[in-house]
């Protein structure tokens, strides 16, 4: 019985010391299409599935990679709409580090204020947990960086990792895969192969999305042209 009262609350911990809303969180995020991210020895990819709701969805409008700062990036796997919001709070954090200190915020400060705002959404009435977990992918004074942040407000720092719905078999390939002195070029062909494993369907430049940082530091979303050329590479 207090278990089942305890999975309708945000701040209370069930019999086995759990807070069932963040389970029921993870859950949104292992439903989600899969995205992952490689850290390279000279920068990093972080990359997609995109999910149209119809096919007469315009593409264009969707999209899943995104741009917090010149270099810093992020994907997500779980609910849109909570990552919206969070991308806009990350944004709001950035520009407030460089208005005080005029220089673009690190990204382990960055991971970290993410971080943050999604565990308060923990522990705070009237709001619920972040449905979704997000990778985040930079390059500063200390090279490149993936992070991944989940829905409790925890989060670790990898070489590659995925989300989402086929991310066991996506870990699983890049643990087969990965070097550490892997190029950023071969880490995004390693990326696509990565999601064609788990792919339903044809994959094509309009159902990916693939966002780069390289050594010049500036983050990209790579467009659908060069998206096609890379498909064609790894066939």
């Amino acid at each position: 019985m207090a278990d089942s009262a305890s999975s309708f609350s945000l701040t209370v911990f069930s019999s086995s010391g759990k807070l069932n809303q963040l389970e029921y969180a993870l859950k949104a995020v292992q439903a989600g299409a899969t995205a992952l991210g490689i850290r390279a020895k000279n920068g990093c990819v972080i990359a997609t599935e995109k999910r149209l709701p119809s096919a007469l969805a315009d593409a264009r409008t969707i999209r899943k990679v995104e741009a917090i700062t010149a270099e810093i990036g992020a994907v997500y796997a779980g609910m849109g709409p909570d990552y919206r919001i969070m991308v806009k709070k990350a944004r709001n954090a950035a520009q407030k580090y460089y208005q005080v200190y005029r220089e673009s915020i690190p990204v382990h400060q960055l991971v970290r204020e993410v971080a943050t705002v999604m565990q308060e959404f923990t522990q705070s009435g009237g709001v619920r947990p972040f449905g979704m977990s997000m990778l985040i992918a930079g390059h500063d004074e200390e090279g490149p960086q993936l992070a991944q942040v989940d829905p409790s407000g925890s989060f670790f720092f990898w070489k590659a990792t995925a989300i989402g719905k086929n991310m066991v078999n996506a870990k699983t390939f890049l643990e087969k895969r990965y070097q550490d002195d892997v190029e950023l070029e071969d880490a995004i062909h390693m990326a696509i192969l990565t999601l064609k494993e788990g792919f339903d369907g044809k994959m094509m430049e309009h159902n990916i999305e693939i966002g780069v940082v390289g050594a010049d530091r500036r983050f990209r979303a790579l467009t659908p042209a060069e998206i096609r050329d890379y498909l064609g590479e790894v066939e």
